[in-house]
């Protein structure tokens, strides 16, 4: 019985864990630049999102429509979605971990901030204002 209880414990804890975390930008900076050859696509004049998604994911759709939906109207911002399946090399150069994984890079190609999970509108917003 008492197996049974730590088990549960630390799942419920590691759910807990996980729940909270999913979706938040952390702000990062430890990372070298991200430049056009690697993402295939031009930076933005002032940010640049890259998410990477995988085929049979469904938070990955709903994040693709909503940082689309975001970023439709800014035109110093620039959007691109990655098959992370498609591109392993670049997946573990970055330290991807999971799909959704969406990374805020500035002008110059460096990360600032790190969305792991599928982001809220606010939290995309926020993140996109903060980089000048």
């Amino acid at each position: 019985m008492l197996p049974i209880l730590i088990v549960l414990v630390l799942a419920t804890a590691f759910g807990f864990r996980y729940k909270r975390m999913s979706g938040r930008v952390v702000v990062k900076s430890d990372k070298g630049l991200i430049d056009e050859s690697m993402l295939g696509v031009a930076l933005g004049s002032r940010v640049t999102l890259v998410q990477f998604s995988s085929a049979f994911c469904s938070p990955c759709r709903a994040t693709r429509m909503l940082l689309e939906d975001v970023t439709d109207t800014m035109s110093d911002v620039v959007y691109v979605e990655i098959d992370a399946e498609a591109n392993l090399e670049l997946v573990r150069q970055l330290d991807i971990r999971s799909t959704p994984t969406t990374l805020f890079l500035d002008r110059n190609g460096q990360e600032v901030g790190r969305a792991k999970g599928a982001p809220k509108r606010d939290q995309v917003l926020s993140a996109i204002s903060a980089i000048r």
